[in-house]
């Protein structure tokens, strides 16, 4: 028969319901009309070992022998074999034969700290009834501690996937079994041997209501600063460098969050365009630093290496967020690659529609995780739980939270699923610090400000907010308020704080901060998708030219508008989120979805802080960071009553048109540019270590949006006697300001797109 014949019986046999491979694994039809399983590599012995902990554990078995336990979870399988491989590629192969309530066990002596090794799990191939167990692919262990290589430089090799991926009829190519050995094109777990207590590190501990936090990229933080050895950048290493933290230091944040560092994979689609997944939500191995960002190799190493990374970051008083991707993997739907989840126990593993052949998508990535499955949830908290004990981080921020909120039949989102539960039960994890991105792609999946105590959210209604007042004609005055004050409206229940609202302008999806004042158009077009992807709702506003521009008037524009934003976020309740970059001007050229910019563009310009402008830019994000952390009444812990306190009248919070009159409820819906924000620091209802009331400062906020200058009368008593000017976005230079007070119950002039910060002085 010929080879195109042999395909089109084979599609006919394999590709119907119910279709069935060989008992013994191996396949039940020619592939291309060629045997594709190679005779059987040597045999290992296994020894009986303990079904738990899963992954590998390097230890000493009880005659005193080393070697490796091995436990992998694959409840409907027929059978697993353990596959290790020598320095060369070859391979030898240990069957696990005990079965522990689905974990498959064994103990094998002398394997060693170093050792590459994978899974091939055998079963039935059904791809109708959701089966898709293929012996030929070995699997990556998703408790691995270590990933050694990677999967491709220029596109996935078809072996990798569990289908015949160039099936003719692509309507059935899913249900048709690829039978070659992916062994060859695809990394290795690797034996990771750690016993480090962690005595000498210690954790910062920053109080959420003190937090600012500092969003960035293992690799694009550091592949372009030029006081980092070049073979340090791009890595672990190359973020604990002294010149790294010290950026860190002067700016004055509290915390890193770090796109994933779980070991992820590139796209296909991505690798075929030359281009390379740059954010890494794409995971493959929840246990796993990406080896990519290791600079002293990949067999164990990263793993130490980026240990030290924390502790550098700790010993400078900066804690470690990690950004992870729980809610799917790399393998994408049914045409997906066969990587590890799939192979091991697709229906355990991941949400099926009804037909259980296709995957259900809440993601937008082509499959979810099912976390209502016991072990997927164990898989999920084991991760977390690492993370914390034995590689020191200090919290994560949750990828499309609702996802893993999601029902037993996903047609809902609901905060008591088992995933939530188990979060807050937990006595590791509910001492760290949580961050929902509180919605996915699904039907309800939109869920700002319905997250448990516990968690704090990315706040997108606070983005929003903050972007329409700064660009011409948008500004909610009502909207406004409330993001400025803390979200009361959305976080203002059951027993939640201010700090429950990560409040952010800007973050790795969509414009820089640069970006932001500078287009009102996305340019993808590197992107290879025709400029269809990432968002075109920017509600942004380019100052008069769209990009790039030599008029000075443009450019002095676009600098007050990032003074403003920065001012803006930082001296809002809640917990600001700065973006890497956005300090000193960083730029993608109006790319707002750089996901696969591994290059220049997703790189952040070190260069940008020796230019003046961009200088001054640092320099004040530095100051506004170093006036929150002086004055609790701008990092308040409970949210405002804006009710008097005292008999004089003086409130918590107030609000002031331009006349220096209270806001009424009319005034909130008048077309105005002028908004007044009075923070009392008199009236802060927080003790201190000794017991004793919190006192401050207070203040007075003024943001003008208009574009001409505007006269503002300022409070008079009670609020104040005098203010005197510390911030005035509308001078670049912030190291002199006047030296005279304001006297209360007096006018003065703002200039158009300003923001003015003054203290009350008497």
């Amino acid at each position: 028969m010929s080879s195109a014949a042999e395909q089109e019986a084979v599609a006919g046999r394999e590709a119907a319901p119910g279709a069935r491979a060989t008992g013994d694994g191996r396949p039940a039809v020619a592939v291309n009309g060629v045997r594709a399983i190679a005779p059987p590599p040597v045999t290992v012995p296994v020894r009986p070992g303990p079904p738990a902990p899963l992954g590998a554990r390097f230890r000493t078995g009880p005659d005193g022998a080393a070697g490796t336990g091995f436990a992998l979870w694959a409840q409907g399988a027929e059978g697993v074999e353990l596959c290790l491989f020598d320095g060369h590629g070859g391979e030898s192969r240990a069957r696990l034969t005990e079965l522990t309530d689905g974990v498959w066990h064994g103990f094998v002596p002398g394997v060693l700290p170093g050792t590459r090794y994978g899974y091939r799990v055998h079963g039935r191939w059904d791809p109708w009834t959701g089966a898709r167990w293929n012996p030929a692919k070995l699997l990556l262990d998703p408790y691995a501690r270590a990933v050694d290589g990677d999967y491709g430089t220029s596109g996935l090799p078809p072996q990798v996937y569990g289908h015949v991926r160039d099936w003719p009829d692509q309507q059935v190519a899913d249900t048709v079994r690829d039978d070659r050995d992916s062994a060859p094109y695809v990394p290795k777990g690797v034996v990771v041997h750690d016993d480090d207590d962690w005595s000498d590190d210690r954790r910062p501990g920053t109080p959420w209501a003190d937090t600012v936090l500092y969003e960035l990229h293992v690799k694009g933080f550091t592949q372009r600063h030029p006081g980092i050895p070049g073979e340090l950048r791009g890595t672990y290493a190359g973020l604990a460098h002294p010149v790294a933290i010290d950026h860190l230091v002067r700016l004055g944040v509290t915390a890193v969050e770090l796109l994933p560092v779980h070991q992820f994979a590139h796209e296909d689609h991505l690798l075929r365009r030359g281009l390379r997944n740059h954010w890494g939500y794409n995971s493959v191995g929840w246990f796993a630093p990406h080896a990519g960002y290791a600079a002293f190799g990949t067999g164990g190493q990263q793993v130490g290496e980026f240990k030290r990374m924390v502790r550098a970051l700790h010993a400078a008083g900066i804690e470690v967020v990690l950004d992870v991707v729980y809610n799917h993997t790399a393998e994408a739907n049914e045409l997906g690659p066969t990587l590890s989840l799939k192979g091991i126990d697709n229906r355990g593993h991941y949400r099926l529609r009804a037909d259980a052949r296709r995957y259900a998508d809440y993601t937008g990535c082509g499959n979810t995780l099912d976390v209502v499955q016991p072990h997927v949830l164990r898989l999920i908290t084991d991760s977390l739980r690492y993370w914390v004990t034995e590689m020191g981080v200090d919290g994560f921020r949750f990828d499309l939270a609702a996802a893993l909120a999601r029902t037993a039949d996903g047609d809902d989102v609901d905060m008591r699923v088992p995933f939530l539960s188990a979060i807050a039960q937990d006595p590791v994890l509910r001492g760290v610090k949580l961050i929902a991105e509180p919605w996915d792609v699904g039907p309800g999946g939109y869920r700002v400000g319905a997250f448990p105590p516990l968690w704090s959210e990315w706040n997108d209604r606070y983005r929003d907010a903050v972007r329409d007042f700064w660009r011409p004609g948008a500004a909610d005055l009502r909207e406004i308020g409330y993001r400025l004050s803390g979200s009361s409206d959305l976080y203002d229940w059951g027993g939640r704080r201010p700090y429950a609202s990560v409040n952010f302008v800007t973050a790795h999806d969509g414009f820089t901060l640069r970006d932001l004042v500078s287009y009102e158009h996305k340019h993808n077009e590197a992107n290879g998708e025709g400029n269809r992807d990432g968002t075109d709702d920017n509600r942004s506003w380019n100052c008069g030219a769209e990009g790039e521009t030599d008029d000075p008037g443009i450019l002095a524009l676009r600098r007050r508008q990032l003074r403003n934003l920065l001012a803006t976020l930082l001296l809002s309740t809640g917990v600001p989120m700065l973006v890497a970059g956005d300090e000193m001007g960083r730029t993608q050229r109006g790319n707002n979805n750089a996901y696969c910019q591994d290059n220049e563009t997703g790189w952040v310009d070190w260069e940008l802080l020796g230019r003046p402008g961009w200088q001054a830019l640092f320099d004040l994000t530095s100051r506004l960071i170093a006036l929150r952390r002086r004055h609790p009444v701008l990092r308040r812990r409970t949210f405002y009553s804006g009710h008097a306190h005292s008999a004089d009248g003086l409130r918590d919070l107030a609000w002031f048109t331009a006349r220096g009159t209270e806001m009424t409820e009319e005034d909130w819906y008048a077309p105005t540019a002028a908004l007044g924000m009075y923070l009392s620091g008199r009236d802060i209802p927080d003790r201190d270590e000794r017991g004793e009331r919190v006192l401050d400062d207070s203040f007075l906020a003024v943001l003008h949006a208009g574009d001409e200058p505007a006269d503002v009368r300022l409070p008079g008593p009670p609020w104040a006697e005098r203010y005197e000017v510390l911030v005035d976005t509308g001078r670049e230079d912030q190291g002199s300001p006047p030296a005279t007070p304001h006297l209360a119950d007096t006018t003065i002039t703002v200039e158009g797109r300003t923001v003015l910060l003054l203290r009350v002085v008497g």
